[in-house]
């Protein structure tokens, strides 16, 4: 696909061209990946609103897989970075060498290609991680005090393991929120277990072909971005997330089982991902159901919670959802 192909006369077209695609990503997805329906549709979610994705779920649920499929699928360069309690930063962003002529030479790093697999992000030192956070906010890297530019779209989909704790550096708050979403993958079904079985035990492989090019995710970025959004619908996101704040005498549920909740950020995430929820549903403006349909993933990991939730058993997304329903 090229752009002359991809050129619309409205907004419009466009969108409905969005929506034709999306399916089409879709069930080229399938063809590798059974189930994960809701997941790779927040994925696609948040590469249309230029967000990145941060993936908790225990050790074989294809992860790295479902990530390096989709890169297929959109026509982008990827690039696999291990987190590893050895890592370097200049593993990530890269490094000046002397070359032959003794002069300087920037060699890139894993960081520069369109869509970067963090594996198992939580096993490098805070150091190493922060290495991702100007990439992930700037869409650069600094080397040697010169600012290099990465090449758009730019998505960071990291992975997390939550069941191993040993040799394990949790995300600060601060890198955290640069995630647009925290994805939770659960097992497979048991009939889609057996399909799994059945499609990668076998000599057949599978081919996946390419959808969008990335020109056409730029400019659906943008055209995201234009999507209209009734006034309601901004007061509904920001009366959400300050009911996940303290000291506020109505938010009850945030004082009794809450140590800090989200920021500005999350109703910035909560309007963009809204939008992309309504337009891969062909809808040309978002609603508050759009809204709700992104808002576990937005604030899982922007809220906080105290000893007291932990020790009656409530986890972040029962909190929000009860936000959600006093709302």
């Amino acid at each position: 696909m090229n752009k002359e192909q991809t050129v619309f006369t409205s907004d419009v077209e466009a969108m409905n061209f969005l929506v034709s695609k999306t399916k089409d990503l879709k069930n080229e997805i399938a063809k590798v990946i059974i189930g994960q329906e809701d997941i790779i549709n927040q994925i696609l979610i948040s590469i249309f609103a230029n967000g990145h994705c941060l993936l908790v779920g225990v050790p074989g649920l294809a992860k790295t897989l479902l990530v390096n499929t989709i890169a297929q699928t959109l026509g982008l360069t990827y690039s696999r970075i291990q987190f590893t309690p050895d890592l370097m930063p200049s593993d990530i962003t890269g490094s000046e060498i002397l070359n032959q002529n003794r002069e300087f030479k920037f060699i890139k790093g894993a960081v520069f290609a369109n869509i970067v697999l963090a594996d198992e992000i939580n096993r490098t030192p805070p150091k190493t991680q922060a290495a991702l956070l100007e990439a992930m906010q700037e869409h650069n890297v600094t080397v040697s005090g010169q600012k290099h530019s990465l090449e758009e779209p730019f998505f960071v989909l990291a992975t997390q393991n939550p069941i191993e704790q040993e040799g394990t550096y949790p995300l600060p708050e601060a890198q955290l929120d640069r995630f647009m979403f925290m994805l939770w993958l659960d097992y497979p079904t048991f009939e889609q277990e057996i399909n799994i079985l059945k499609s990668t035990t076998g000599s057949h492989e599978t081919v996946v072909e390419k959808v969008l090019s990335a020109e056409d995710i730029i400019m659906f970025q943008k055209l995201v971005r234009k999507m209209p959004v009734a006034d309601n619908v901004y007061r509904y996101v920001v009366q959400l997330v300050e009911s996940t704040r303290l000291n506020n005498t109505n938010n009850v549920l945030a004082n009794k089982y809450l140590s800090w909740g989200a920021g500005p950020r999350a109703s910035q995430y909560l309007i963009l991902g809204a939008k992309c929820n309504a337009a891969l549903n062909g809808k040309y403006s978002p609603d508050t159901e759009d809204v709700k349909a992104v808002a576990v993933s937005v604030l899982r990991h922007r809220i906080v919670l105290n000893y007291t939730a932990q020790a009656e058993g409530h986890n972040a997304k029962n909190i929000i959802l009860e936000l959600i329903n006093k709302l």
